[in-house]
């Protein structure tokens, strides 16, 4: 994916002075945070129109930055910003940061007019109702490269979920509520296409595994991880197996265009074991998962995977520790955390799971870094999505767990759990999340906007009743704005 850098400008200024504006709009260009291509000087609505209209049409494009470098009169840019479609950043910045006071003469202020360049862009734009995110400042400071970086990531996000296919072994757990969702409305929303299969057809890929492939993929968990003294012994079948679905669901999924899936303990047909470090070691390489047939929750993983690598991985709040003062969430699941949020090297253990009703599952075994990240949940409600979203603290578990066998995190939500967990639950906002420490809070709401999704934020200025009368304006605004 890349981004393309525009740059506004008008014929009236005459060759030299354009030339001046090229040379400084690709150094501009340059001084990004992120690699974009660089497009010609636009001077006239045709010319404006027609590179909306490329960008539009080519896939590779993610989002397009425009700045107007001198004054460029704003109803040329009217058919084009009518016709993109793609995200856009509004840059606000100039050639140079500080002004030559002693020099400065007419001729410099003619070439560097961006302050009141974008000003008769940003009104155009607002003119229109044109989405856009807007930057201002140079971009030498860092400030201002982090907003970009982060509109670039959720430009690469949606771009992302625009083309992504799921495949879903098997439904839903029953009776569960939150991880159904309308299929079809995610697909106009978001472009993702998401199809079930039967839980078979995986059987037969994991089958079709060689036994060379199954033995060299081992010996890759022996130099990964730290792997239990048992699989290499008298259950060493346990863990050939676990490789051998590794190896089927990696060419089921790639064979089929698949960057996201799901699965479910309830609909295991003749797998022997339910996917545990298969699903850990395909997440790790960038695919989103949702357990319990989750698809919005492997589609939410997948998007942000796409955004920023590293250190995000499938979750559910499990239990709390509730001491005054001391309060904290234990998150994990059965078996499918991601092994990006790993401190240290993950230990490969195999023991008991007491549903599914199949042989004992091989999973990796850890507990999650600490740093500041964030927990986002994706709901269907019906007349629309929300993505909710809480900014938390990650944290060593105050005491060690050698008693629980899976993969782990715990954390501090802010601005404290009574807060977090009053307004996650009068949100809606489902059990399943994405855990991520790379990914934060403004690259979730630059993706919100591209998607047209509300986004709710949990965070250390959030109290119960603020956010029960935001949750009020925003069901007033999208049930009106439905009816435009």
């Amino acid at each position: 994916m890349n981004i393309w850098f525009l740059t506004g400008s008008q014929g009236l200024y005459g060759e030299d002075t354009l030339s001046q504006v090229a040379e400084q709009s690709q150094r501009i260009a340059e001084a990004l945070p992120v690699p974009v291509t660089w497009k010609p000087v636009l001077t006239d609505a045709a010319a404006i129109r027609r590179v909306m209209l490329e960008a539009n049409a080519d896939d590779s494009c993610a989002g397009v930055i425009a700045w107007m470098h001198t004054f460029s009169p704003a109803k040329m840019w009217i058919a084009g910003l009518d016709a993109l479609r793609k995200p856009l950043l509004h840059l606000h910045t100039q050639a140079n940061v500080a002004l030559p006071w002693s020099s400065i003469d007419m001729d410099f202020m003619n070439l560097n007019q961006a302050a009141h360049g974008d000003r008769e862009f940003g009104h155009i734009q607002t003119r229109l109702g044109v989405p856009r995110k807007t930057v201002a400042g140079h971009v030498s400071d860092p400030a201002v490269a982090e907003r970009i970086l982060a509109w670039t990531r959720a430009a690469t996000g949606r771009a992302e979920v625009r083309t992504l296919k799921l495949a879903r072994f098997g439904d839903n757990m029953r009776d569960v509520a939150v991880t159904e969702g309308d299929k079809v409305e995610a697909q106009l929303r978001f472009g993702v296409s998401v199809n079930t299969y039967g839980v078979n057809d995986l059987v037969e890929a994991v089958d079709a595994a060689s036994d060379a492939d199954v033995t060299a993929l081992v010996k890759e968990y022996e130099e990964l991880y730290r792997v239990a003294p048992e699989l290499l012994g008298e259950r060493q079948e346990s863990l050939r197996y676990a490789a051998r679905i590794e190896l089927g669901l990696r060419h089921f999924l790639e064979g089929g265009g698949f960057k996201a899936f799901t699965t479910n303990f309830e609909d295991l047909g003749g797998l022997r074991q339910l996917p545990g470090l298969a699903v850990q070691r395909l997440m790790a390489d960038g695919y989103g998962f949702g357990g319990e047939g989750d698809w919005k929750t492997s589609v939410l993983l997948r998007t942000l995977k796409a955004m920023a690598p590293g250190g995000t991985s499938f979750m559910e709040d499990y239990t709390y520790h509730l001491t005054p003062g001391e309060e904290l969430i234990l998150g994990a699941h059965m078996l499918e955390v991601c092994p990006s949020i790993a401190a240290g090297t993950p230990s490969c253990e195999i023991h008991p799971l007491g549903i599914g009703g199949r042989e004992d599952p091989v999973r990796l075994v850890f507990d999650a870094e600490p740093g500041p990240g964030v927990v986002v949940g994706l709901a269907d409600l019906g007349d629309r999505f929300r993505l909710v979203a809480n900014e938390i603290d990650v944290v060593a578990p105050p005491e060690p767990l050698p008693s629980l066998p899976v993969a782990r995190a715990v954390w501090r939500p802010r601005p404290d759990l009574r807060t977090s967990a009053e307004s996650w639950l009068t949100a809606g906002a489902p059990h399943h999340t994405v855990l991520s420490t790379v990914v934060g809070t403004e690259e979730l709401a630059d993706l919100a906007d591209m998607l047209g999704v509300e986004l709710v934020v949990i965070d250390a200025e959030t109290t119960t009743r603020r956010l029960t009368k935001e949750l009020r304006w925003n069901q007033a605004y999208y049930r009106l704005a439905q009816g435009f």
